[in-house]
């Protein structure tokens, strides 16, 4: 093998959830572009990483220093949803469900990982409810160890704002799934977060 194909290989695979063969699948699909759009490929991707900047409010991927969400007069500025990652942000807007703003933690506590509370954004989020406005924070939190962990954290500490709503995204069983495959877990949220049917 070609030792620039070899680089290029190495070079994709190191993106997450993509082995040397599909790296290989995708060196080989760049070698058929056209030069051009492969230059506009990479300049972009370049211009991305070293230009995007992270909203001084919410923490969200921006181009400016406020992102376009929380810059929008239209929407409810009394409801932040607290997520883990940008991606998360794309799925929930994909809804068109939900008008309210966003706060990205950029993680969650995993003392395996060495993530502790002080390198996510907790304290950017307990600054803004403080500077008042803020009725509702709505806890959109995975439910693995680390996640829970992180929940209760934040619950411990949004609880000192008086009059403060804190809710959660609902968790337990998913459309579809079979009770008799679902964890524990799972069952215990479906349960204590069930609905009374009208």
């Amino acid at each position: 093998m070609s030792q620039l194909l070899q680089d290029v290989v190495g070079e994709l695979s190191k993106l997450p959830g993509i082995g040397r063969r599909t790296a290989l699948r995708l060196a080989m699909h760049l070698l058929r572009m056209e030069p051009d759009s492969v230059d506009e490929m990479t300049a972009s991707m370049a211009r991305f990483r070293h230009e995007i900047k992270h909203c001084s409010r919410c923490n969200n991927l921006s181009d400016t220093e406020i992102c376009p969400i929380c810059a929008d007069r239209e929407r409810d500025h009394t409801t932040i949803c607290v997520v883990e990652q940008v991606a998360d942000v794309l799925s929930i807007e994909n809804t068109r469900q939900y008008r309210g703003l966003y706060h990205v933690l950029g993680g969650v506590i995993s003392p395996m990982q060495g993530i502790a509370p002080s390198d996510l954004k907790i304290d950017l989020l307990c600054d803004r409810i403080a500077e008042g406005g803020v009725k509702e924070v709505i806890l959109a939190i995975s439910t693995s160890v680390e996640g829970e962990t992180t929940l209760f954290y934040l619950m411990s500490r949004l609880r000192r704002f008086e009059g403060l709503k804190i809710s959660t995204i609902a968790r337990g069983i998913g459309f579809g799934d079979e009770l008799e495959y679902v964890d524990e877990l799972t069952i215990t949220h479906a349960l204590l977060n069930r609905r009374e049917l009208e």
